[in-house]
């Protein structure tokens, strides 16, 4: 049976590199600076580096927009830690500061936060606005993590 390959951009160097689906679970290594492909941490993305995840991952990717000043932001921000490292495998995991990145925020109509939304393969395929408890994050993501 052939496997699959996912390409995955090294949230360490962001290089784009090819993973056989067979070795998600290994711990995959970057072939450019030999780091971890696959972050157990949110990453913080900037307008610089965001396209670049968002349009060369394979893997779907899950974006929190949000900012210091937001209350409710910083109560979420546990919560999207610890799902980032409980489904790395299934997904990247990106914070995006909207104060410091307005750009972004800007091209993808950023009127609350915080603001959840998933991509796959550079499309947006959902949104959701405010924070979750996790169960309930977890929840709205395994109806869209499953493609």
């Amino acid at each position: 049976m052939t496997d699959l390959y996912f390409q995955i951009v090294c949230p360490n160097c962001s290089a784009i590199n090819r993973v056989p689906s067979s070795k998600l679970n290994a711990h995959p290594l970057c072939g450019k600076c030999r780091q971890g492909l696959l972050s157990e941490h949110p990453i913080i993305a900037n307008d610089q580096n965001f396209s670049r995840f968002i349009e060369k991952n394979d893997l779907p990717v899950v974006v929190d927009f949000w900012a210091s000043w937001c209350g409710p932001c910083q109560q979420f921000a546990p919560v999207f830690s610890q799902v980032s490292h409980e489904m790395a495998t299934q997904a990247c995991f990106i914070k995006l500061d909207t104060e410091n990145n307005q750009m972004i925020a800007s091209r993808y109509q950023i009127r609350s936060i915080p603001t959840l939304m998933i991509f796959h393969h550079g499309k947006e395929i959902a949104r959701l606005s405010g924070a979750l408890p996790k169960t309930q994050f977890k929840q709205w993501l395994q109806q869209y993590l499953s493609i």
